[in-house]
Parts: structure tokens; C-alpha cells; sequence
């Protein structure tokens, strides 16, 4: 094993069957951790789908009883705003709990490969690039708190 963590040599006909082995093997295993970094991408995308449905359709059961109240077809919209808000409120929620768990299962990949490299077992050329899909989870999580605190004090840009 390769204590250095000197960049992939080149593979030729001269190169022995070991050599190319170990080569190929850390090439695949650089390879499966871009594989996980996007099949984490992934799973938080699925966490943005769902917590985006719940804000969404929580805000608009808000809106339509408080527009319904405020036109005066309803007296008592008590029950329907509770429920928008708690939609709202379980969308952010579960929206905060998938970037804190991305956020750690990627702390620990990134250990995981750079131990890998120190040992030289993957080469780890390439760096990570940032998780725009972390992004817009990120800026999801601030319009949804903005939405509930429009909701909640009836201030701000959604009240």
C-alpha cells in the first residue's frame, strides 16, 4: 500500500496484473463515493418534495379558511388555520431533521475518503462539490419559517 497519496500513475501494456488491479480497485472505490455523495443528494431531494407539500398545501388550507373567514362565509376557522399551521410546522420540521442528517452522513464520507486517501487506498483527486441540493433545502427552510411566522403573527410577507 501506497502511504503517499501521489497522484493515479498511468497504466500501460509493461504494467504488471497487480498494478493495474490495485489501480482499477482504487478508481472504483473513488468512483462509489461520488455514488454516494449523489444518492445522498438524492435522499435529501425526496426530503425537499415532501416537506414542500406539507408547507404548500398547509399554507393554502390557511389561506383559503382565513380568506373564507374574512369574507365573513365562516364564523369559526379555529380548526382548519390549526391544521394549515401544523402542516406548515411539520414540513419544516422534517425539512430541519434532513439537513441535519445530511449534513452529518457527509462529515463522515468526507472522513472516510480522506482516511481512505491517507492510506492510499483511492487516489481522491477530484474535490466535492457543494451540495446545491443542500442549498435549496436551505433557502426552502427560510421561506418556510417566514411563511409560518406570517401565519402565526399575521406579519411579513406572506400575512
Amino acid at each position: 500500500m501506497r502511504s503517499d497519496a501521489a497522484p493515479a500513475e498511468h497504466i500501460s501494456r509493461d504494467s504488471s496484473s497487480d498494478h493495474i488491479s490495485v489501480e482499477l480497485s482504487s478508481r472504483r472505490t473513488g468512483m462509489s463515493f461520488q455514488r454516494t455523495r449523489m444518492s445522498a443528494d438524492r435522499t435529501l431531494m425526496s426530503i425537499i418534495r415532501t416537506s414542500l407539500s406539507l408547507i404548500g398545501f398547509g399554507f393554502t388550507i390557511f389561506q383559503f379558511f382565513e380568506k373564507l373567514r374574512d369574507a365573513g362565509t365562516l364564523t369559526h376557522a379555529a380548526a382548519p388555520r390549526n391544521f394549515g399551521i401544523a402542516l406548515v410546522a411539520l414540513g419544516i420540521v422534517m425539512l430541519v431533521i434532513g439537513i441535519a442528517y445530511h449534513i452529518q452522513f457527509m462529515l463522515v464520507l468526507r472522513r472516510q475518503r480522506e482516511a481512505m486517501r491517507e492510506l492510499g487506498l483511492v487516489h481522491a483527486e477530484s474535490v466535492f462539490p457543494p451540495s446545491l441540493t443542500l442549498m435549496t433545502a436551505v433557502a426552502l427552510l427560510v421561506i418556510g419559517i417566514c411563511a409560518i411566522v406570517s401565519m402565526v403573527f399575521h406579519i411579513g410577507p406572506f400575512g
